[in-house]
């Protein structure tokens, strides 16, 4: 079953978050993954929002998606992350339909 990860970050530290960012592509490439959006510009339609910077991939199964998180390749750039930005992630399950 697809699933989306859903993300929200809050950048403090442009330049440790843009150390993550530089290898991200790389290591996501390796997975079976799908960007959907990344904006740092994000209407707000109701709510209270924070961040300063929202993103949604798109991966084939909740193990594919748990299987890149937890790589040692993306846990080494997402020290960085940590370093440079707060975030509130989930995994949603896609709608199939039924």
């Amino acid at each position: 079953m697809t699933v989306y990860i859903i993300a929200a970050f809050t950048i403090h530290d442009r330049s440790q978050y843009d150390k993550y960012e530089s290898g991200f592509s790389e290591v996501f490439a390796k997975f079976d993954g799908k960007m959907l959006s990344v904006d740092e510009e994000p209407m707000v339609l109701s709510g209270d929002w924070q961040a300063t910077r929202s993103v949604i991939i798109e991966f084939p199964s909740k193990e594919s998606a748990l299987s890149w998180m937890r790589s040692d390749d993306y846990q080494a750039i997402a020290v960085h992350r940590n370093a440079g930005s707060t975030v509130t992630s989930l995994l949603v399950k896609g709608f199939g339909g039924s």
